[in-house]
């Protein structure tokens, strides 16, 4: 288990988004990752920035568990991975089961929707989902533009 000072380690970077999703070999994942980037920023209100190399992430909190240790992540993103796409709501997927159904074709982990192609969803409900997230995450938590 992490120590209390322990670190997280996917940071900011500086990287330009355009960049990095310009770079993505895969056809469909970068047409729909250009789809996301201006989506998530215009839904969100915050400016994208790479975490880590492989994450494009939108707005930071600062979080602080029970045990001490503490950090910052990013309030919602994404990343075009080979495999599929991967959202990332930062409150998780438990509250969001009538969104859920309604959206298409998915899978879900903690804080992750995977997703082959925006093509297998319908669009306005992933925005839905990603509202939701923002004022669940500006609610909890100390927010900033980053």
């Amino acid at each position: 288990m992490a120590g209390k000072n322990a670190e997280n380690k996917t940071k900011p970077t500086t990287v330009k988004p355009k960049d990095f999703i310009a770079a993505v070999d895969h056809e469909t994942r970068r047409s729909d990752a250009e789809v996301l980037l201006e989506m998530l920023g215009r839904v969100s209100g915050y400016e994208a920035k790479m975490w880590g190399p492989s994450i494009i992430g939108f707005g930071r909190y600062h979080y602080v568990y029970e045990s001490g240790r503490e950090g910052d992540s990013m309030v919602v993103g994404f990343s075009p991975r080979k495999a599929n796409q991967v959202i990332y709501l930062m409150p998780g997927y438990e509250d969001l089961t009538d969104m859920l159904g309604r959206l298409g074709k998915h899978k879900i982990g903690k804080a992750c929707l995977y997703i082959n192609k925006l093509a297998d969803i319908d669009v306005s409900v992933l925005e839905e989902m990603v509202v939701h997230s923002v004022e669940v995450m500006e609610r909890t938590y100390d927010t900033f533009p980053e």
